[in-house]
């Protein structure tokens, strides 16, 4: 009895994974379709599922009309570098808080934790004439660096989360072993929470990857990324759905092909101390 029992949840929880699944992969599979479609067809009442005449000239167009690869070059320096950027900030911090915590370190934490709460609208205007001053504004660099700082709070408070979950007792054994701190993050710390910087990488090279305010109100040409190119699809007249569809597909395939060969990775980083 207790078998069938377990027998069946497991039956309901797979179904509803599954179901749960397909609800959140269904407006991307809409979107590949609707790329494939004439712009008549991307609009038809009632919608076109499968039945259409599949076409590739909405990529032939979107190709011929803007640089794809310079959207997709800018997209990958400012996920990366912001990325990167971050990780070097953040270890030592979420060091020194792990290892090293003071009566305030729950409080530094809620902190930055609470500014991701704050609207990005509230502090565009400010960043925006910083960004004039410091002669920053629509490049990549400035970008890097305002996703690094919008990013640094999940940053930080995924890597303490990992480093709570390594025993502090072996930090102090290479210390007694002469290890310097440089030595001791480097190749103590670091090789031992590999899964939970990997995933964090992953997870925040993302987020840079599909962020769309900033880079919409702090580029303009120069070093616009793949979602400049997007809503660049987006005009006066109307919209394009299918080309737009188009656009969108070729922005996320990239990421798409990342996160599906890296999903063991990111998985068993997340289950390392994240949400354990």
């Amino acid at each position: 009895m207790a078998r069938a029992v377990t027998q069946q949840r497991k039956i309901i929880n797979t179904a509803a994974a599954w179901g749960i699944g397909l609800l959140i992969f269904f407006p991307i599979l809409w979107t590949i379709l609707t790329s494939f479609k004439t712009e008549a067809q991307a609009i038809a009442d009632p919608p076109i599922f499968l039945a259409f005449d599949w076409t590739l000239e909405n990529y032939a167009v979107v190709m011929e009309r803007s640089n794809y690869m310079r959207f997709l070059w800018n997209s990958v320096i400012i996920a990366g570098g912001s990325t990167l950027l971050g990780i070097l900030v953040a270890v030592p911090a979420a060091w020194s808080m792990a290892f090293v915590p003071s009566k305030r370190t729950k409080d530094i934490l809620l902190w930055m934790l609470s500014t991701k709460m704050l609207p990005a609208v509230g502090v565009l205007y400010p960043i925006y004439l910083i960004f004039i001053k410091l002669g920053i504004l629509d490049t990549r660099t400035g970008l890097v660096i305002v996703l690094m700082l919008m990013n640094l709070p999940i940053i930080v408070w995924m890597l303490y989360t990992y480093f709570r979950e390594i025993p502090g007792e072996i930090l102090e054994a290479a210390r007694m072993d002469g290890a310097t701190l440089k030595e001791e993050i480097l190749y103590v710390l670091t090789p031992m929470a590999v899964p939970g910087i990997a995933s964090t990488l992953l997870l925040n090279f993302i987020l840079a990857w599909n962020e769309a305010f900033w880079t919409l109100n702090l580029t303009a040409v120069n070093a616009a990324p793949l979602t400049a190119f997007i809503a660049s699809y987006s005009s006066p007249e109307g919209l394009f759905f299918a080309k737009l569809s188009a656009a969108s597909t070729m922005a996320i395939a990239p990421i798409l092909i990342l996160g599906w060969f890296s999903q063991k990775q990111l998985v068993s980083g997340l289950t390392f101390g994240a949400v354990k």
